[in-house]
């Protein structure tokens, strides 16, 4: 029998669950914020969060606004058909309108006002130093990984000019064009005095190992990146291929770097909406077992935008030592399906995956992406180990501390080869 201290009595559990969760701060392993030294990249206040792309999508269907009517409008005009159309002449009930209600509640603001007045207010009496701070605190993240691209003419500007990074924003290195549109990737190359060329040669393909090389040095990246689509196939007789073998993974290997694969998007279904205009597709996941079985050697994190890929995924991860799943990406993040996620996860692979990252691209966003994670983990978490009570396992308040830290912070932490808290 497992020695256990401060056994929980059955009617304690849920109650401990619910606040162990709450109380352990997480690693944001995938977003898309950037620290105030950025300036414009750093997005935030209530127009911001309003103006969300998820929202701008849901306002097409609530209203007789058009895209062209939408996008000829001013921001703080857009949020304001946004909140009009959502909020005030619809009760937010999306996952993306009850975030923004979670987040001016916390704040203390009112989600039931007929305008952005009072909101806009609050935030022009603060400076983003100042909410970034409360931001992180009311989120309970410690720490969070940003998405960084060299081919983004802003922010290869800003990290040029040396922006302040501070320590609890980490980099990591995104390379969406080098495995996507070689063609856009290598004319930048170039245009920065690397000698790449449309053809690839073993010459080539040590050019682009220079400008990721290069890329590693500048911003110490815990991982490199790249969102796939769902018709991504490994290996074929494609760039993208020939790529992955002959600059990503050399490099990964090379630096002990993972590589962190985001698959399942389809790009651009409905152009009009524009970055809201994305959709999903079902991946192929033989592609990731090949690659893991290839390269034993390297780390991968995975992410699947389709529902009907996560069950693969987490077999796979069986599988493969090397492989990582993590979060619930993009149109996953819906607490039914977080839920459901986060079961087959626990049921699989036991406290061995990432269960959750924000993918947050408006630092507001932070707090409602996790205030809603932690309550669906919570219920999933609770019904997991109620079962093992009931059928005689004995467990603490520790143990349950110990698992959660793990699968907010220190898996996460391991795999990418930083420090371990050793609190727990």
């Amino acid at each position: 029998m497992i020695q256990v201290d401060e056994t929980l009595a059955a009617s304690e559990l849920h109650r401990v669950v619910e606040e162990v969760v709450r109380q352990t701060p997480v690693f944001d392993i995938h977003t898309h914020l950037y620290p105030p030294a950025f300036g414009g990249l750093c997005l935030w206040g209530i127009d911001e969060l309003v103006n969300y792309h998820y929202l701008i999508a849901e306002l097409f269907r609530s209203s007789s606004v058009t895209p062209q009517e939408f996008w000829a409008q001013s921001k703080s005009r857009q949020a304001d058909l946004i909140w009009d159309a959502l909020f005030v002449k619809n009760s937010p009930l999306s996952e993306a309108a009850a975030g923004v209600v979670t987040v001016m509640i916390k704040l203390g603001l009112d989600p039931c006002r007929p305008d952005l007045k009072q909101a806009r207010e609050y935030f022009a009496s603060l400076t983003v130093e100042q909410y970034t701070d409360r931001v992180l605190e009311i989120a309970n993240v410690s720490d969070l990984v940003m998405t960084n691209d060299p081919f983004n003419p802003t922010e290869k500007a800003a990290w040029k000019s040396h922006k302040d990074c501070p320590e609890r924003f980490h980099r990591a290195l995104r390379m969406d064009p080098i495995l996507n549109d070689w063609e856009v990737a290598h004319a930048a190359m170039a245009a920065e005095g690397f000698k790449t060329h449309l053809q690839l040669s073993p010459q080539i393909s040590d050019e682009a190992r220079r400008f990721l090389d290069h890329w590693i040095a500048r911003l110490s990246p815990v991982y490199l990146a790249v969102s796939l689509p769902y018709t991504f196939k490994y290996p074929d007789d494609s760039t993208c291929t020939r790529l992955i073998q002959e600059v990503v993974i050399p490099t990964c290997r090379e630096h002990r770097i993972p590589f962190a694969m985001m698959i399942g998007v389809s790009r651009q279904v409905n152009p009009a909406l524009r970055d809201a205009g994305d959709s999903l597709g079902y991946a192929d996941l033989g592609s990731v077992e090949r690659l893991c079985a290839e390269n034993p050697d390297v780390r991968f994190l995975v992410t699947v935008l389709s529902r009907e890929n996560q069950h693969a995924l987490c077999v796979a991860a069986r599988k493969f030592s090397n492989l990582m799943p993590f979060g619930c990406w993009w149109f996953l993040n819906n607490p039914s399906i977080v839920e459901e996620i986060t079961a087959e996860r626990l049921e699989l692979l036991g406290s061995t995956a990432i269960l959750q990252h924000s993918d947050a691209r408006i630092l507001d966003q932070l707090i409602y992406k996790w205030a809603h994670a932690r309550r669906a983990i919570s219920r999933v978490l609770a019904e997991s180990y109620s079962r093992l009570m009931a059928d005689g396992y004995p467990l603490s308040r520790k143990q349950i501390e110990r698992d959660v830290e793990r699968m907010f912070s220190g898996n996460f932490r391991r795999w990418a080869g930083l420090p371990v808290s050793t609190g727990r």
